[in-house]
């Protein structure tokens, strides 16, 4: 048998390539602090990318639908310009809503302080009766004072210096997240300005360094992914702002306190899929608390049912058909990804797994092409079996 250059380069890339997965099992913990080093060098620009995509969704809705006569040299700093302050106006408007809203309820928590004082005075009252038996108990004990305060101030020294050098970690972990953004701000202009000039280099990496075949193959899954997650962004967005609007219009209908403040707060916190509105309900539950405390209980009840309805009707249909993946799929993604990942793992996992949903859907119909099976072979159950 005779061996072809392709052969033998075939068969050098397997080895390579199994000598090099042994290599990364012997050393997996320097392989592992590698790779965290190297995303850590890489995570202002990992950081800009995320947010040119995540900008890339309105300023591309603006750009097509006000600046679609402009020219081109204007329209994308204007498109640019005009979704930062569309991002930043969102911002500040959820901001002057919360913001009022916050301040209300401390300077609630505020008035009540007087009458929990007034309330620990009469308990203590009435525990006064038994400070006799008390003290009698008391001095049955033998406390070493000299050792309990020794022991106190060597905690309190450790606690101190702790304090310090955490402060300074803290200082510095501030500062280094502030230039990271900086940093990934800066980057995600320059791919959002210069997308185009950075796809059409991507392609040509892609059809240097691949066949033609697996290069359009590249270039289809790529397109496909896109597409995706920005209509995961997109009905993201749509189902917390429906979600949002629900709380405040059912709030408004019982006379619930804070029904704007909670429906803003569970409409931001709701961008993280399932589970994020929860956190939207622990907080607007502990600020209805402090208002009335049966009113609290109403909002939780008020909670789980409108929880319910988003979670079974509402978001596997606005998100799961935007991304084309069922619902059921939608509700095992969100699972499997905050398994796995945490919140990240929840946004991420819905795209992914529609992605993955896609190309197995294209490949399963292109087998049942090639194999050339009827239609009716799995439109339909097959009959069952008569009982003699």
């Amino acid at each position: 048998m005779e061996w072809n250059k392709q052969q033998i380069k075939g068969i050098l890339l397997v080895v390579c390539a199994g000598i090099a997965f042994y290599c990364i099992l012997q050393n997996l913990g320097s392989v592992a602090l590698a790779v965290g080093q190297i995303l850590s060098m890489l995570s202002p620009f990992l950081l800009g990318s995320a947010m040119a995509f995540i900008l890339n969704v309105p300023m591309r809705a603006i750009e097509r639908g006000i600046f679609r006569g402009a020219a081109g040299k204007v329209r994308r700093p204007l498109s640019l310009l005009l979704t930062l302050i569309a991002v930043i106006g969102v911002l500040v408007l959820a901001s002057c809503v919360i913001g009022p809203g916050i301040g209300e309820a401390a300077s609630s928590i505020t008035a009540q302080i007087p009458y929990a004082i007034q309330r620990l005075q009469n308990q203590l009252e009435q525990l006064s009766a038994y400070l006799p038996q008390l003290q009698e108990y008391l001095g049955t004990l033998d406390f070493n004072w000299a050792t309990i305060s020794k022991r106190a101030l060597e905690i309190a020294q450790a606690w101190g210096s702790g304090l310090v050098n955490s402060g300074g970690v803290l200082i510095g972990g501030v500062v280094s997240g502030v230039s990271t953004f900086v940093i990934a701000l800066i980057f995600s202009f320059y791919i959002l300005l210069q997308k185009e000039k950075l796809a059409r280099q991507g392609r040509q990496v892609l059809y240097a360094l691949l066949p033609e075949r697996g290069a359009d193959r590249a270039l289809e899954i790529l397109r496909l992914s896109e597409r995706t997650f920005s209509s995961f962004l997109s009905g993201q967005c749509l189902e917390a702002v429906i979600l949002g609007t629900l709380f405040v219009i059912s709030m408004s209908i019982f006379r619930l306190p804070y029904a704007l403040l909670v429906g803003v707060l569970i409409s931001l916190t709701a961008l993280i899929p399932i589970v994020g509105a929860f956190i939207g309900c622990a907080v607007g539950a502990l600020l209805i608390a402090v208002t009335d405390p049966w009113k609290a209980l109403l909002f939780i009840v008020l909670f789980l049912v409108l929880q319910q309805v988003e979670g079974n009707l509402i978001y596997p249909h606005v998100v799961g058909s935007s991304v084309g993946l069922p619902s059921i799929w939608v509700l095992a993604a969100v699972t499997l990804g905050g398994k796995l990942m945490g919140i990240a793992g929840m946004l991420f996992f819905i795209p992914l797994c529609s992605v993955f949903y896609a190309l197995f859907r294209g490949f399963v119909k292109d087998q049942l092409v090639q194999k050339q099976v009827p239609d009716a072979k799995w439109q339909s159950a097959p009959p069952r079996p008569r009982r003699r």
